[in-house]
Order: C-alpha cells, then structure tokens, then sequence
C-alpha cells in the first residue's frame, strides 16, 4: 500500500492506494466520526461493492442511500434525496457521509456533507480511473445546473482518500478510457516524462494491468495532491488542473449531461485546446497534432467535438464557466509538453477558427 499525503495544515488527509484496501477495516476507522455511518452510492456500483463497503463500517451504525447512475443525475435532486434521508433519520453532527462510486457520487456525497448541518464528517471511495486519479482529491464538490456543469458547489475537504485498485476490474472500457484521459492531462500540463510513460505504457493501460494503472493512480495524485497544498482554493496554479475543461464543459452541456463521460469531454476539449494554442503561437502545429495523435490514435478516445454545437452556444456557455472573469473566457494553453499557462483576452477570430475546425483541429 501506498500513502500520499494532502498537505493542508490541520485538514491534512492521507490518499492511500493498494489492492483489496474495501476489506481493510483498520485503515479507515481512525478516519470516521463518532456517529452514524451513512454510504452514498449509486445503482451501478451498489449491487458490486456496498457490502463489502458496509463491512468496513460493522462496529457503528451503517445506512445507504442508492441515487440513480450517471452525469445526468448529478443535480440539486440527488442532493435532496441525500438531505430528506438524513433529516428523517435524524442524523447529527457526528455522523460520516461516505462515497462509494465515481465523479458524479464523489462530487454529490461531498457537497451534502459540505451542507448538511454546515458539515459532517466525509471519505472518498472512488470506484473509477477517473475519480481515483482526479475528482475524489482535492475536496471539489458540486452538482450541476442545466445552465452549466459544476455551477453549483463547495470546496470540502475529505477526512481521507481510500483507493482501491482492484475494483477496477469490472470497469467497462469507455469509463478506463475517461479516467486515462484525465491522466493524460497531468503530463500535459506538468510532468512531460509521465506524458510519455504513458504513451510508452499505452497498451498495458488499456489492458487494464494493474501495476500500470496502479503506477499511473500514484503519479495523478501526487501531482493533485502538490498542487492542491500550494493553491487549495484555485486562485492561482490549481486553474491549470482545469487544461481542456473549459471547452469540455461546454461540449457536456451542450450535447445534455450523460450523452458523453466527463473524461470523454476533456478529450476532445484538450485537443481544442491544444489547437487554440498552435493557433496562438504558443506550440508548434506539429506538436498539437502529436497530442491528437496520442488522444485519438494511441488511447482511442474521441478527439473531435459534436459538430452540432455552434459558436454561439460555445461562447455562451464558456462565458459562463466558472473560471470566466468578467465575462471573459480563460483558457488553459500549452506553451510546450509539461508546462500550462493561464490566458484570457483571446482574439475572438483566432477562437472562432478553433470553435470551427471540427476534423482539421490540430492540423
């Protein structure tokens, strides 16, 4: 087993990683408060690992609460549903929300226990690449709007991160794919070597190996995890975790929460991203087009966004996000392989051209 520490003075939480850590009933105990236990989960990961989950909990109290699977479920619903199951319980202060499944039930379980009571105790058990590698670290937690993705939302830190490797065995491959291309982003924006460890290991990720994934899990958090320490509250470095949202968010909400995975929406916004940088002159075309080439070629993950989505609406809801100033749109760019930088005040023809290069992103 593997622990990363996010170091956040006396909000400090441990991330541990291994195998079979769901049966590891000592790991976690230090971690829970003094009440009841309640499991937030959804109907896709429930019927695999709540009880094996449950049994981590058998010296306290242990309930469940089972939401619906999926982005589009990621509402101010899902939240009631959480809040009508604790008022009517009766749960207090001391009690331990805890999230067993991806993104979406990380980001709903952690912003109940941001608002429950003004916060109750809270731990991530994520159950996918995605959120075991991004969205479980760092205390980001939200629900989405129709009017945009993640618009609504607290940062709440959790008491600890619990990542167990092995219950990726029953992911299907399009959620790996989603979670790789969040990985892929670490390299992008910070580390060029862990950028071609990955393309050099592409195949054994795929495969879904486990001392390649396991390796892969390590690197994102750590990287999260120093990040997180130095900008908590994304004033400055952290924005740079956010390389291909900007665009991503919008294709999500534009195309109706579900139709594509979160990471599949960072996939293609990263290629457009990295397209609006060439465009720029901050890479050269031929490195842009390299990072197509491992997005779409090397991990067969889709590259190029719905072409149903027209500028008008991408300026509207990139206007939106949450990272726009004064209503000017801030993009991450690529000044080269591992190093990110933060920029607004785009030529609003040169994003115009990116907005409508559909299969000639990158070229």
């Amino acid at each position: 087993m593997l622990t990363v520490k996010v170091d956040l003075g006396d909000r400090s939480y441990p991330i541990f990683i291994g195998e079979d850590l769901l049966s590891e009933k000592n790991l976690i105990e230090p971690y829970l408060g003094k009440g009841r236990v309640v499991i937030v989960s959804n109907d896709v990961v429930a019927p695999l690992y709540l009880e094996q989950a449950k049994a981590l909990f058998s010296t306290t109290v242990c309930d469940e609460i089972i939401l619906k699977d999926g982005e589009a479920f990621k509402n101010l619903d899902a939240i009631n549903q959480i809040y009508d199951f604790l008022l009517k319980g009766k749960y207090d202060r001391n009690t331990t929300l805890v999230a067993l499944g991806g993104g979406v039930v990380g980001d709903v379980a952690g912003f109940a226990a941001a608002t429950y009571l003004r916060g109750v105790n809270f731990i991530q058990l994520p159950t996918t690449l995605l959120a075991q590698v991004d969205s479980s670290v760092g205390g980001k937690t939200g629900v989405n709007h129709p009017l945009g993705k993640n618009m609504i939302g607290a940062f709440y830190q959790p008491q600890c991160v619990v990542i167990d490797t092995r219950v990726l065995s029953t992911l299907p491959e399009r959620e790996l794919k989603a979670g790789l291309a969040e990985s892929l982003k670490y390299g992008l924006i910070y580390d060029p070597l862990f950028f071609q460890w990955m393309i050099d290991n592409s195949q054994s990720l795929l495969q879904a190996d486990g001392a390649a994934l396991s390796e892969a899990i390590r690197k994102c958090c750590e990287t999260k995890a120093d990040i997180v320490a130095q900008d908590e509250k994304e004033t400055g470095i952290r924005a740079l975790l956010n390389f291909g949202h900007t665009f991503g968010h919008a294709i999500e909400t534009a195309s109706g929460y579900g139709t594509w995975l979160h990471g599949e929406s960072v996939a293609m916004g990263m290629v457009m991203a990295a397209d609006l940088s060439s465009r720029l002159g901050l890479i050269e075309a031929k490195v842009a087009n390299s990072i197509r080439d491992v997005i779409e070629k090397k991990f067969g993950m889709p590259a190029l966004p719905p072409a149903d989505i027209s500028v008008e609406q991408y300026l509207d809801l990139m206007s939106s996000d949450k990272k726009a100033e004064l209503g000017n749109i801030r993009f991450v760019l690529l000044k080269s392989i591992g190093d990110a930088v933060v920029e607004g005040n785009i030529d609003p023809h040169i994003l115009q051209q990116t907005l409508q290069a559909g299969d000639r992103l990158c070229e």
